[in-house]
């Protein structure tokens, strides 16, 4: 690992987190940043580099961009329109098919911040390394929730060197984190600070984004590997050797009911930063269990 907690700190979860983008047709590959009266702020990030500037999609533009990308994957353009409807761009027949329905449509559909922050607020000090359109080519950022912060980190895609610190703030600097199901593989997360300020962040993994909301709130708790049993650490031993050289650290979770949820995260070629989710329930004794009522949202 690039990167480990303190001694006096348990580590909870890191998953891969940019900012997000927009995925329905008019806001679809967008990204702004707004203030609570939706102006944009973007030029008063202090040390942020200058980024894209975004216009929203007109029905003309959305026609042009499908067709052009039509011929460019040899496919018929009325098929290649059709399968498009409602969708955005980034698949081989123009767009990422639309997950999910609208939970703000104001800020989904016809807007898309990725940013909502009031002068001298939390959000506003994100790192500006979160931004796949600022960022160098080959960087990734991460999200590490411990028992004590929440922290970014940035590395080099493809090497073990020691990971930047690229922020951290206080456990109790957050006020909560919300999985916004209107994305990619539904893997947005809003993460809310203290000051009411936040940002939408797309985690690659829809498992991500709910567990991150769950740790924040105490819905469940993360169990260190000395807690287990001889039987779950047989268990958790033998589900990791048959994962493949690339699967990440194991996540540890105990239900309410006081099941072991184990859930490793391993990358794939389905697109940049995303991953699927492998994951096994364990009883007391290692033995294959089922979630009761209340354990799963």
């Amino acid at each position: 690992m690039d990167w480990y907690p303190r001694a006096d700190e348990d580590l909870l979860l890191r998953t891969s987190a940019k900012l997000a983008t927009g995925i329905a047709p008019a806001v679809a590959g967008s990204r702004w940043f707004r203030d609570p009266e939706r102006k944009d702020i973007q030029g008063e990030l202090t040390g942020w580099p200058e980024g894209p500037d975004y216009s929203l999609r007109t029905a003309g533009d959305r026609a042009a961009r499908r067709t052009g990308r039509a011929f460019l994957v040899g496919i018929p353009v009325i098929a290649n329109i059709i399968a498009n409807i409602g969708g955005a761009s980034g698949s081989p027949f123009g767009d990422v098919p639309v997950r999910g329905k609208p939970q703000e449509p104001e800020n989904e559909v016809e807007d898309f911040p990725v940013m909502w922050a009031a002068p001298g607020t939390l959000a506003r000090t994100v790192p500006w390394q979160l931004d796949p359109a600022r960022r160098p080519e080959g960087y990734a950022t991460d999200l590490v929730l411990t028992s004590r912060r929440l922290l970014f980190l940035g590395a080099r895609t493809g090497t073990l060197d020691k990971a930047d610190v690229l922020g951290e703030y206080p456990r109790e600097s957050i006020a909560g984190a919300t999985r916004m199901t209107y994305s990619e593989v539904e893997a947005d997360v809003r993460l809310t600070f203290a000051d009411e300020s936040w940002v939408r962040l797309f985690t690659g993994n829809p498992d991500s984004a709910e567990r991150l909301g769950q740790l924040l709130s105490g819905t469940i708790r993360t169990v260190p590997e000395g807690e287990l049993s001889s039987g779950q650490s047989d268990r958790l031993c033998r589900f990791l050797a048959d994962l493949p050289d690339s699967a990440e650290a194991p996540l540890l979770t105990r239900l309410p009911s006081g099941v072991v949820m184990v859930e490793v995260q391993v990358p794939t070629k389905a697109g940049k930063d995303v991953h699927e989710t492998h994951s096994i329930l364990m009883g007391p004794s290692g033995e294959p269990a089922k979630p009761q009522p209340g354990d799963l949202p």
